[in-house]
C-alpha cells in the first residue's frame, strides 16, 4: 500500500512537472530589476520565458527561437525585426538588446501609439489604459483591417492635437502599420484578417497569450510574405482614411509605397 501510495504521488508529481514545464502556461510579470519596452508581444514573450524573462540582453538567436516557438514566425521576420531593435542599443557594434532599449523615442518606437502614451507625456513601457480604451473604442466585436486602421487614425489626430512635440516617421509609420497586421494574423485568421476582439484586448491589457480564450500557437508558419500582404491590406484601409483627414501631407504617398512594397522597412 505504501509503495503504490508513493508511485501515485510520484506520478501526479511527474504529471505536474510537465505541465509547469510549458511556457504557454507558465506566466508571471516582471520582477524587480527586470525591464519591459513598448510592445505588448515582446512583453508577453518575455513574461512567458519564450525570450529571456529579465527582458534583457536578448539575442538572434534567442529572439528567433522565442518567436519560433511561441507564435510560429519564421527566422527571416526575427532577422529582420532583431536587425532593427539591436539599433535601439546605445551600445556600438551590439549583439544584442533589451526590451528598454525600444523605448527610445523615434528609432522604433512612436508617437500615436496604440496603448501607450506620447513620449511627451510620459514612458512608452508602461500600459496606458485611457490610450487603450480609444483604441478599443474603434473596434467591433470582430476586429478587421478597417475597424484596424480607424483605430489607427483616430490615435493620430487625438496625440497629434493633444502633443505640441508630435512626430511620426516613415518607419514608425510602418511599424505602427505592420503591428496592426500582425495582432490581427497571429491572434487571429491571418487569410480573413480577423480577430476576436478579446483576444487582443487580453493581450494588450495583460501582456499574457490568451490561451484562457481558446487561443492557441498558429500552425501555419508567419512568413515575411504574409505579412508584407497583410499590412498592405491594412495600408489601403489606413490610404482611405488618410484622404479625408489633414493629419500629414505625405500620408497617402507613403501608404500608396508601403503598397507597393517600395518603402524602406521593406
Amino acid at each position: 500500500m505504501r509503495l503504490a501510495a508513493f508511485l501515485s504521488l510520484a506520478v501526479a508529481a511527474a504529471a505536474v512537472n510537465v505541465s509547469n514545464s510549458d511556457p504557454f502556461e507558465q506566466w508571471h510579470g516582471p520582477k524587480a530589476g527586470d525591464v519591459r519596452g513598448p510592445c505588448p508581444f515582446l512583453n508577453t514573450f518575455a513574461n512567458h520565458g519564450f525570450l529571456p524573462r529579465t527582458g534583457k540582453y536578448i539575442t538572434l538567436d534567442d529572439l528567433t527561437n522565442g518567436l519560433f516557438n511561441a507564435v510560429n514566425f519564421d527566422a527571416n521576420i526575427s532577422a529582420f525585426l532583431f536587425d532593427f531593435a539591436i539599433s535601439t542599443n546605445p551600445e556600438p557594434n551590439s549583439s544584442w538588446f533589451s526590451l528598454d532599449h525600444l523605448t527610445r523615442h523615434n528609432v522604433l518606437e512612436h508617437d500615436a501609439s496604440l496603448s501607450r502614451v506620447d513620449a511627451f507625456h510620459g514612458h512608452a513601457d508602461i500600459f496606458n489604459q485611457e490610450a487603450f480604451d480609444e483604441t478599443r473604442s474603434h473596434w467591433g466585436d470582430i476586429v478587421n483591417v478597417e475597424s484596424g486602421a480607424a483605430a489607427i487614425v483616430a490615435r493620430m489626430k487625438t496625440c497629434k492635437s493633444t502633443n505640441p512635440q508630435y512626430s511620426l516617421s516613415q518607419l514608425g509609420e510602418a511599424f505602427i502599420l505592420g503591428e496592426t497586421a500582425a495582432f490581427i494574423s497571429i491572434l487571429g485568421d491571418a487569410e480573413a484578417l480577423t480577430v476576436e476582439k478579446t483576444r487582443v484586448e487580453y493581450l494588450f491589457q495583460n501582456e499574457r497569450l490568451p490561451t484562457e480564450l481558446g487561443w492557441k500557437r498558429p500552425e501555419a508558419q508567419f512568413t515575411t510574405d504574409i505579412l508584407v500582404r497583410n499590412l498592405q491590406a491594412v495600408a489601403v484601409e489606413y490610404q482611405k482614411r488618410l484622404n479625408s483627414t489633414v493629419l500629414r501631407k505625405r500620408g497617402v504617398d507613403y501608404a500608396e509605397r508601403l503598397m507597393n512594397g517600395r518603402a524602406r522597412v521593406f
